[in-house]
């Protein structure tokens, strides 16, 4: 864990949501960990640019 960074995804949860919504497997495996890395760098160059975590108006 590290304070104030994204570090990654629940890959179950990620993985139990695809499935409910009716993603095959095989997509899943290909696109989350793509997915995942451009949505943890990106959350965490938001962090960056706005001091840290927290809601901002």
């Amino acid at each position: 864990m590290l304070p104030g960074a994204v570090i990654g995804w629940d890959m179950s949860a990620a993985l139990a949501l695809g499935d409910a919504l009716g993603v095959p497997s095989l997509a899943m495996a290909e696109l989350l960990p793509v997915i995942e890395a451009v949505m943890v760098r990106k959350l965490n160059e938001e962090l960056a640019a706005n001091g840290g975590p927290g809601v901002r108006s």
